[in-house]
């Protein structure tokens, strides 16, 4: 009887699912619903996001004239941007596991994107600080991209699956570089100014991201089952303690240790893609369109880097368990440091290129090598930060009591292949592909 209601539970899905009816495969160009299309959905509003983010950047030689920045301002406003986005990923992490991932991320998307608009009327050096630091909040749409995926997908395909939407997504910062000096160019075209074009330019982000923000609100679901409103409504999802999840959030410090390491990747790509072109531009004398398609590149890598990184920590993790993600994600961020090095004393311009594009390589690898290990540091906390008892952990005795934590022991039962090849105590068949 069992085996048939699971049967049944798996008709409703285009793909098949494990006990938590999350997909156990990923088809990259299929749009099958709820499963794919949330994946690019998701990672169509990160890009939107991170092109308005970094649509700035490639501009900077006509802005930094028009506002008479100095490069204090320039490296203020870089910082400003990030600081910006890790002040709305906390909040944002907190808003998934409370509304769900597709309502929390088009709502930034959507308070985001009058920044961006505004951007246009910036004319003084803390006008564009202000600028860079509102609409820097638009990358924690990353943390929802993560959630979702992370819902959507089983522990098996995870990491692919976070890495593809994460490089797809980050793939905007390296559009941005080459497509806002396009842009600029066809605007002037047109016969506006230097000072003018800039500013319209900023127009066609800002548009994309709200676009984006509404296709997600129309056609995304959080869950396999439904959205959160909907089954919390039903009953059938229990509405979680915004303390609680905040809670087991911040005191996990595996998740304060997950994300000191991703700082150290992620926060690189950050600062690069802030004066990539500026640097080209400056340091060996090239015009505009030419800095900006050589910032590109940085960026560009994202295409296919996070994704190796994202399958690398799956397959390392069919190997050797959590261990294999671990160490493969410690041996790539250590090789990206090096080659970090080496790009700060490349002196020729060839050389530079070539280090940087090797270094992209390994930085967004260690990207998507990270997202592999995210969804098992807390299950009831994903969006703040995912064995049986660890999960359980997370769930007081009342809670236990009213049968909370079994939405975590479901998540534990399909995590079993994270153990080493010595610790699995059940066949790997057992992450069922029917309901419990």
């Amino acid at each position: 009887m069992e085996s048939t209601t699971g049967e049944f539970e798996a008709k409703k899905f285009a793909l098949p699912v494990d006990s938590e009816n999350k997909s156990t495969v990923f088809p990259l160009f299929s749009v099958a619903n709820p499963h794919m299309r949330a994946f690019h959905l998701c990672w169509m509003q990160f890009f939107a996001c991170f092109l308005s983010t970094f649509a700035a950047p490639p501009l900077l030689p006509i802005i930094r004239d028009n506002l008479n920045l100095t490069a204090n301002d320039i490296g203020n406003s870089g910082i400003g941007s990030v600081s910006g986005a890790i002040f709305a990923r906390v909040a944002m992490g907190a808003a998934c596991d409370l509304v769900g991932p597709r309502l929390a991320s088009a709502t930034l998307a959507l308070l985001t994107a009058p920044a961006v608009y505004l951007s246009a009327v910036a004319d003084s050096a803390t006008g564009y600080f202000l600028m860079r630091f509102f609409t820097g909040f638009a990358l924690a749409t990353f943390v929802s991209t993560q959630y979702w995926m992370s819902s959507m997908f089983s522990p098996r395909v995870v990491g692919q699956a976070n890495g593809q939407a994460a490089g797809w997504g980050n793939l905007g910062g390296g559009v941005a570089q080459l497509v806002m000096p396009l842009v600029y160019s066809v605007i002037l075209k047109t016969g506006s100014t230097p000072f003018a074009a800039w500013r319209i330019s900023f127009f066609i982000p800002a548009l994309f991201q709200m676009s984006s923000a509404f296709a997600v609100m129309m056609f995304g679901q959080d869950l396999p089952d439904g959205n959160f409103h909907q089954l919390q409504k039903s009953g059938d999802m229990h509405k979680d303690n915004a303390s609680k999840v905040l809670y087991h959030g911040v005191t996990n410090y595996r998740s304060w240790i997950t994300a000191l390491g991703y700082g150290f990747c992620f926060g690189v790509e950050l600062a690069v893609n802030n004066i990539v072109a500026y640097y080209f531009y400056d340091r060996f004398n090239l015009n505009i369109y030419i800095s900006g398609m050589i910032a590109a590149s940085f960026g560009m890598v994202n295409i296919f880097s996070r994704p190796i990184g994202g399958g690398l920590s799956d397959f390392m993790a069919k190997k050797f368990g959590m261990r294999g993600r671990l160490w493969s994600w410690w041996i790539v961020q250590a090789l990206s440091g090096v080659l970090c090095i080496g790009l700060g004393r490349s002196s020729t311009l060839s050389a530079s290129i070539v280090v940087m594009i090797i270094f992209s390589l390994f930085v967004q690898a260690a990207e998507g090598l990270t997202f592999g290990v995210v969804p098992f540091v807390s299950r009831r906390s994903l969006g703040v930060v995912s064995e049986e008892d660890y999960y359980l952990r997370e769930w007081d005795a009342k809670e236990q009591e009213l049968g909370l934590h079994r939405v975590s022991m479901r998540f534990a039962e399909g995590s079993r292949n994270e153990r080493s090849s010595k610790g699995k105590s059940a066949p790997e068949e057992e992450m069922t592909e029917t309901r419990v």
